[in-house]
């Protein structure tokens, strides 16, 4: 096992990386409360891992209530939360009662945000079951559900007490999840890291066949990467905001296609091609450094060209993005391979020819 740890003063929390811990109970009873915690999963983790994690917490003397959710971004809304807040209630669960957010980036999300409203705020623990929720969703304190007019537009910081990634869970992640995490972990070797994107490069075959030491690794690069960023910028209002590359446009392939339709790791590595041509435009990277981001994530499986929305209908959807300043859409550049910036000077003319006409391909 490794941890890591993300530095927020009395707000610190373990970020603890490796093999068999839902065979370790004492991860989370140590950051207990009270002997009272809320387990919530979906439909499709619940069958998976919830039944030994209830029985091992059970075993030490926590007791244990389950809310398990349909599975799915469609979900991420107002009614599931509700639905949350209403099985606490009826629970009676406490101020002092943990949550315990056993799947994926979704029920993290929402799982957070319960915690961050119920009773004016209760503990949580991420329990993350795929690579995109270990790398990313499940660390940072981020919650948030989703709104028709943007993605996770409804929300709350709130730090968990722990992370806990078992990566013997990624073994049942289905390979279109898998790649979806991938895209996250090259976001972080292409904004910060371009050491990390050229190990990417030669080690990808052996993160898409799973080998267990090579994900443990990009896991926890990437989970330090992170870490580094939220413990000197938790609100995102400087340098947290570069974890968003590809985000902008991705969100708005989300709200446009119906959230589902695209995993959010698809979206995203979507966007990270359209913000990588973005930046060739410009004159800020070259056309080979275009070529090799669009070769790493085709590598991961992530080959989907950006849909055909047209430029009105993109600057509509980003319009509402969260990192819009003073009307002005905030994009996430590259500089180069490894060393990302944030603009909200993007001429038009720029983003009308990378998003004008037809769809936008490798």
């Amino acid at each position: 096992m490794r941890t890591l740890e993300v530095a927020l003063g009395n707000r610190s929390y373990p970020i603890h990386v490796g093999p068999g811990l839902f065979a370790r109970p004492e991860l989370i009873v140590e950051k207990l409360r009270q002997p009272k915690a809320a387990i919530v999963t979906n439909s499709t983790v619940g069958p998976l891992y919830l039944a030994p994690l209830a029985r091992a917490l059970e075993a030490r003397g926590v007791a244990v209530v389950t809310i398990t959710l349909p599975d799915g971004e469609s979900h991420k809304n107002w009614e599931t939360l509700n639905r949350i807040l209403d099985e606490l209630a009826a629970y009676r669960c406490e101020r002092g009662t943990a949550l315990i957010a056993l799947g994926g980036g979704v029920i993290g999300d929402l799982a957070g945000f319960a915690a961050a409203v119920y009773q004016r705020g209760v503990p949580y623990i991420q329990v993350p079951t795929t690579l995109l929720a270990q790398v990313d969703s499940a660390v940072g304190g981020k919650t948030a559900i989703n709104h028709p007019a943007g993605k996770n537009m409804i929300g709350a910081f709130h730090q968990p007490l722990a992370v806990i990634s078992d990566t013997d869970a990624l073994r049942t992640l289905p390979e279109r999840e898998l790649s979806a995490g991938l895209a996250e972990v090259i976001k972080y070797g292409l904004i910060r890291d371009r050491e990390f994107f050229d190990w990417l490069e030669r080690n990808m075959a052996r993160l898409v066949s799973r080998e267990p030491e090579s994900l443990t690794y990009a896991i926890v690069r990437c989970c330090a990467s992170k870490a580094e960023i939220v413990a000197l910028d938790e609100r995102e209002t400087g340098p947290r905001a570069l974890l968003n590359f590809g985000h902008t446009f991705g969100h708005a392939i989300e709200a446009a296609t119906g959230y589902g339709a695209w995993l959010h790791g698809e979206a995203v590595a979507a966007g990270m091609r359209l913000a990588a041509l973005l930046s060739q435009r410009l004159g800020l990277i070259t056309a080979d450094d275009v070529r090799r981001i669009n070769a790493v994530l085709a590598a991961a499986g992530l080959r989907g060209a950006a849909p055909a929305l047209g430029l009105e209908r993109y600057l509509d959807l980003m319009g509402h993005d969260k990192k819009v300043e003073g009307g002005h859409i905030r994009f996430v550049l590259l500089k180069r391979i490894g060393e990302a910036f944030v603009s909200g000077e993007v001429p038009r003319a720029a983003l009308a020819d990378v998003l004008g006409a037809g769809e936008v391909h490798a």
